[in-house]
């Protein structure tokens, strides 16, 4: 026994050789962590270091945000004039009243579009389908800055140019990456749930609301949350098609001018627009892992 443990020719696994062994998976194991960990704070740091800058901008006045650098601390740390100018002369209020009307229409629209599309496509058999479906994937390939033009001639000659009607058609008409999340997880559930509830009497609007609707809420949740962002962090539409009213992408536009910006303002602003976000991210934080989780894996 003591042959076996002290002498290398003999037990090759002894001490003498495993040493070495076991030095070099510390030593592998410690790069891993140290680059893990590194990668991660400089991850951090990019992350947070803008951050950070917005929130000194907003706490200095104008003539201070002129003189020291972005990552300066402000002088005075209970400044908050900045936020209440950019809240009151930045209309902000109504933004936030307008914006919620926009989103809030815009996703039971494109809910209710998208879901009954993905119903029709995936329950139906019918001339056509595979074509519709090309369609769709041919649709996000095309660059949404080549229709432009003419998705402004058509806005205009329906007459809802400068009206919310315009940024809610467009916002739930342009969804087809919802289209196919309702889609995948519709091929989830079981036709036989379909077939059960015609044997019980039920026919095709019963069976969508009642039993299909109810099963896509993981889906339903991906999509509000994907939606809600995007609606919520638009610019470019509000500013085109709804010039006379101010959406909260489009509110802080007003203290940018030709002869200057006031960006110590703007970073108040800003601030005030990521709360509502903020809050959103910490009460839905768990449906939004799920949820984006799962939309990756069907």
């Amino acid at each position: 026994m003591t042959a076996t443990t002290t002498n290398p020719a003999v037990n090759p696994r002894g001490r003498t050789r495993r040493g070495p062994d076991l030095v070099a998976i510390r030593a592998r194991g410690i790069s891993a962590s140290t680059a893990k960990y590194l990668s991660l704070i400089i991850a951090a740091l990019c992350t947070l270091l803008p951050l950070v800058s917005v929130v000194f901008a907003s706490l200095k006045t104008a003539q201070e945000y002129g003189a020291t650098g972005a990552l300066e601390p402000p002088q005075n740390w209970f400044n908050f004039d900045n936020f209440v100018t950019a809240f009151t002369r930045g209309d902000m209020f109504m933004g936030f009243v307008n914006t919620l009307i926009v989103l809030g229409v815009s996703l039971v629209g494109t809910i209710i579009l998208g879901t009954m599309t993905a119903y029709a496509l995936d329950r139906f058999e019918f001339r056509g389908r595979k074509l519709v479906m090309g369609l769709f994937l041919v649709a996000t390939l095309i660059p949404s800055v080549t229709s432009q033009v003419a998705t402004f001639q058509v806005i205009n000659g329906l007459g809802l140019y400068d009206t919310k009607a315009a940024l809610i058609l467009l916002f739930m008409g342009t969804d087809i990456i919802a289209i196919y999340l309702f889609i995948q997880f519709m091929a989830s559930i079981p036709v036989s749930l379909d077939e059960a509830a015609m044997i019980d009497g039920a026919n095709r609007w019963t069976i969508y609301w009642r039993i299909i609707l109810p099963l896509l809420k993981p889906a339903i949740a991906t999509v509000v949350i994907i939606k809600g962002i995007a609606v919520y962090n638009e610019f470019y539409s509000p500013f085109l098609y709804l010039p006379s009213e101010d959406l909260i992408s489009t509110s802080l536009f007003r203290f940018k001018g030709p002869f200057g910006s006031q960006w110590e303002i703007i970073s108040a602003g800003a601030l005030i627009v990521i709360v509502p976000t903020l809050i959103a991210f910490l009460l839905l934080q768990r449906w939004i892992y799920k949820g984006l989780t799962s939309g990756a894996v069907k």
